[in-house]
């Protein structure tokens, strides 16, 4: 099955696809966006070009495990998008995704202007990469 996985941002929101076996991660784009409303349906739409019936929204908890004010943020945002798409919306810990989406940026020389285009869509790529292997743990046990 088909998952997106959204990395929410004030101004920018990375955008993340596995293919059907539900092995592979690609990155497919940021979304410049500071309307909540408007970016919700422009991700709605993006699930719907790309078949994904699982969105997969980031939820960037705190290192001790609470949720502040961004971790709310982000809740209300999933609950819009859940309102205007027919794909299931699930919330996913992202705690320490942009450091790792950093560190990957680091590894592969990406710095200035190039760097902050595509930061997000790396963060999205870690958020899924987290979600499938937790899929295919959880199928594994059953």
């Amino acid at each position: 099955m088909k998952i997106m996985a959204v990395d929410f941002g004030d101004a920018r929101t990375g955008l993340a696809v596995c293919d059907r076996t539900e092995f592979l991660a690609s990155p497919i784009g940021t979304i410049e966006e500071r309307n909540p409303q408007i970016l919700a349906m422009k991700v709605a739409h993006m699930a719907e070009q790309y078949e994904a019936r699982i969105i997969v929204v980031g939820l960037p908890k705190n290192m001790d495990g609470s949720e502040g004010a961004r971790a709310e943020k982000c809740r209300r945002f999933a609950d819009t998008v859940a309102a205007v798409t027919e794909a299931e919306v699930v919330m996913w810990d992202e705690r320490s995704t942009t450091v790792s989406a950093h560190r990957i940026l680091d590894e592969n020389n990406v710095h200035g202007k190039q760097r902050k285009n595509v930061v997000d869509t790396v963060a999205a790529v870690v958020i899924l990469e987290s979600y499938l292997e937790y899929r295919k743990k959880q199928s594994s046990r059953s």
